[in-house]
């Protein structure tokens, strides 16, 4: 990482994925600058046990987001960002599971460059990729799914334009974002496309934490069984490789 800039009193921004939840998922170069941080915007899910690696002498920005309320506005945390670095800083944009995948640290990197900071992006391991592991679902498998595809959940409604013949077709394993909320209207628009009714499906929630949960069935049970929607966040997987899960129920 490259120390802020002392002659032009430049500082610099660390965009960092803290994976999606226990700290030791995070890679060693996100612990690196999490401990070197003077200033850290973090997000609503951080972990705990990752906030408290931060340094006692650096200020922190809690900038968290939930539907429908977001503690500051996305174009908020851009200038934040950016006033915090060209005051010479350190700083550290904290961000859960991975930035560049649905983490909005594209648009955080378009306002930094756009400012003229200087920047870096620390990757994480994404709640697809850490869910899925910790829930025994492989994203892809050669006899069963040969292509994986991410898809943000709480986009699925009647606007969306998500090509539903395509993600019906077989062959695939789905994983919505944050996709328990429009469970039924996802299941929906999948079967109405000729998905089978009985495709294996699952819900994660707390992935990869001691109080993570998991419920795997069939589509159309899980859409019985669905939790109501709530602070904790939850994965949504579809397809076959969700039938080797330990906790797939064929019902």
């Amino acid at each position: 990482m490259r120390d802020a800039n002392t002659s032009t009193g430049q500082g610099f921004v660390s965009i960092v994925g803290a994976g999606p939840g226990p700290a030791d998922l995070m890679t060693l170069r996100a612990l690196d600058r999490l401990q070197r941080a003077e200033v850290v915007v973090h997000d609503r899910l951080i972990a705990p046990e990752v906030l408290d690696l931060i340094p006692q002498s650096a200020q922190r920005v809690y900038v968290g987001k939930a539907v429908g309320n977001h503690a500051v506005p996305q174009e908020g945390i851009h200038t934040l960002l950016v006033e915090h670095a060209q005051l010479g800083k350190r700083v550290v944009r904290l961000k859960g599971g991975d930035p560049f995948v649905f983490g909005r640290g594209g648009e955080e990197v378009q306002a930094l460059q756009a400012a003229g900071i200087a920047f870096e992006v620390v990757p994480g391991v994404t709640a697809a990729s850490g869910c899925s592991a910790s829930a025994g679902i492989p994203l892809t498998h050669r006899d069963m799914a040969g292509s994986c595809v991410f898809l943000p959940g709480h986009l699925a409604d009647d606007n969306a334009t998500h090509d539903w013949a395509a993600l019906a077709r077989p062959g695939q394993t789905r994983v919505f974002y944050m996709g328990v909320q429009r469970l039924p209207h996802i299941a929906q628009q999948l079967i109405s496309h000729g998905l089978a009714p009985d495709t294996p499906a699952a819900i994660v929630r707390d992935g990869t934490r001691a109080t993570q949960t998991v419920i795997a069935c069939s589509l159309t049970r899980l859409v019985e069984l669905a939790p109501a929607y709530g602070p904790q966040p939850g994965l949504l997987i579809i397809g076959e490789t969700v039938q080797l899960s330990p906790d797939y129920q064929a019902v």
